[in-house]
């Protein structure tokens, strides 16, 4: 098929990453910066706020990780706190249905999973288009590997 995207490739929410990884930025840089030139805090209090600026660019940081990668042997799935690598033949279906916040992968063992790294949020045309893209690679995929 000549519609399959060229492996390996990675698909994750561009503007959502760019949106947060602006904002951890942002956020540490601001706070730490008024910690450092308020004058009426003392030491503890000053690593404190750096310490919460950290703490807040780190969550941000975690939100902007979510990924799929798919390449000859299999997809990667990269949600905000896990990863989970899967065999092309262990994926039956890829869902993004009207609603839903991210695509969902049906696996053989009769679990779905998340894969969060593909979510209409702010960018749904390439959203859809991902799915799209990852449906064909795991049909044209899993028919390979499967007896």
């Amino acid at each position: 098929m000549s519609d399959l995207p060229t492996l390996p490739v990675t698909f994750r929410p561009g503007r959502t990453r760019a949106v947060l990884l602006t904002a951890a930025v942002t956020t540490f840089v601001v706070v730490s910066t008024i910690a450092l030139l308020l004058d009426r805090l003392g030491p503890g209090e000053r690593i404190s706020f750096i310490f919460t600026a950290a703490l807040l660019a780190g969550v941000a940081l975690m939100l902007a990780r979510p990924k799929v990668v798919a390449d000859e042997r299999g997809v990667t799935v990269v949600n905000f706190a896990s990863t989970r690598r899967l065999e092309w033949a262990q994926i039956v279906q890829v869902h993004l249905r009207v609603g839903d916040p991210w695509v969902f992968l049906d696996l053989s063992d009769g679990t779905s999973l998340p894969a969060i790294g593909i979510q209409p949020g702010i960018a749904k045309a390439q959203a859809i288009a991902d799915a799209r893209a990852l449906r064909a690679l795991v049909e044209a995929r899993s028919g390979e590997h499967r007896a």
